[in-house]
């Protein structure tokens, strides 16, 4: 990576915000335009997120308050599922509850066991605003969760309680990130 690309990418890694940044508590705001800015947009939150090592990045965690999120991210059965959602509403997050580890480029190298829905169906548009209905089980649903909490400002240590709650949030402040 040289000048904040990636090579064959046409987005620019942007700076990540991390845990405590405001831009992350806050509620993003729907997209009304679908202009070549928001495909710029969409190509530097993959660029971020392969830069970074992860199977999702939402807008608000480069610091902008816009509804829409990528991912790159495998179900349970190994199958990819790689694609961005615009103005995503949760239709649907159901099924048995999973308690599995989780993670977030928002906070690096904290993890902590998080209970998520296996099944989730989410309909939003894409970059031209086209409907598009995304479903997924198992990790990639959690991963979908886990990217629309992000636009409401939620992140996952906020659906934490108890013990887990202390641990990753001690763990936080004493990263090497921290501020």
């Amino acid at each position: 990576m040289r000048n904040g690309t990636i090579p064959g990418s046409t987005g620019t890694v942007r700076p990540m915000r991390l845990l405590g940044d405001p831009a992350l508590g806050a509620t993003c705001r729907e997209i009304t335009t679908f202009d070549t800015g928001l495909a710029r947009l969409v190509e530097d939150l993959y660029a971020t997120m392969y830069a970074a090592g992860g199977v999702g990045l939402s807008a608000n965690q480069i610091g902008v308050p816009l509804r829409v999120f990528v991912y790159d991210c495998p179900d349970d059965d190994d199958r990819r599922n790689l694609g961005h959602i615009v103005n995503p509403r949760l239709i649907r997050a159901d099924g048995i509850t999973v308690t599995g580890p989780e993670g977030c480029l928002s906070l690096p190298g904290i993890n902590a066991g998080t209970t998520r829905f296996d099944e989730t169906v989410m309909e939003g548009t894409d970059l031209q605003g086209a409907p598009v209905r995304i479903e997924g089980t198992g990790f990639f649903a959690r991963c979908l969760q886990h990217e629309y909490d992000h636009l409401e400002g939620t992140l996952f240590t906020d659906r934490l309680t108890g013990l887990r709650r202390r641990r990753a949030l001690r763990a936080a402040r004493r990263a090497p990130w921290a501020t």
